[in-house]
């Protein structure tokens, strides 16, 4: 009887924590956003390909100008024709939507801040989630009695050759380290001589 009782334990047992991790995996939902490139594979192509646009070029049919300032600053004042995608929510489903229909009709997205140091961390989430149809504008935001100037600027460009300092980093870390072999240290062995007893003194 005890062993009876002892089997269905164990049969229940096996068979609810089989009903656990069912429902984990029919209820586990994999990341919206997955990142398409690595930091090395952005890195190589940002060194590669020209991403910067003029404010000349931004009013051709086949670009869309994203402002990813704060709804705030974009109701203050904004580049004619442009869109309001604040930084903070550039990965929403809705935005992320609006850039794969972008992405799909073969339009560039043209994405500008305060300063274009402003746009580059978004303009990377993008890049490495797999958007490679977007630009930077580099330009600088400013106002005159509540009106909006915008100022083309210089982008500093590195006077540094990244993609062989990659290639090199790169490199070097699959070099395996060699080990080095620690030899033993050889224990001195001391050896203790005995004291010879002397011979008792005196006598009867």
């Amino acid at each position: 009887m005890k062993e009876l009782e002892k089997t269905k334990r164990i049969s229940i047992a096996s068979t609810l924590f089989i009903l656990a991790i069912l429902i984990g995996v029919l209820t586990f939902e994999r990341p919206k956003n997955t990142y398409a490139l690595n930091t090395k594979s952005t890195l190589e192509k940002l060194t590669t390909n020209d991403y910067f646009i003029s404010v000349n070029e931004i009013k051709r049919e086949n670009f869309k100008l994203i402002d990813i300032r704060s709804q705030y600053d974009y109701d203050k004042g904004h580049i004619e024709n442009a869109i309001n995608m604040a930084s903070s929510d550039i990965i929403t489903e809705e935005n992320q939507a609006l850039l794969t229909e972008l992405k799909n009709s073969n339009k560039t997205a043209v994405i500008y801040g305060n300063k274009p140091a402003q746009a580059n961390i978004p303009f990377l989430i993008l890049y490495q989630l797999g958007f490679d149809n977007i630009k930077l504008l580099p330009v600088e935001l400013d106002y005159y009695q509540n009106k909006l100037i915008v100022s083309p600027t210089e982008v500093e460009k590195s006077k540094q050759d990244i993609k062989s300092f990659i290639e090199e980093s790169v490199k070097n870390a699959k070099v395996e380290t060699p080990v080095n072999v620690v030899k033993p240290i050889k224990k001195k062995v001391v050896v203790v001589q005995k004291k010879k007893k002397k011979a008792p003194e005196g006598g009867c």
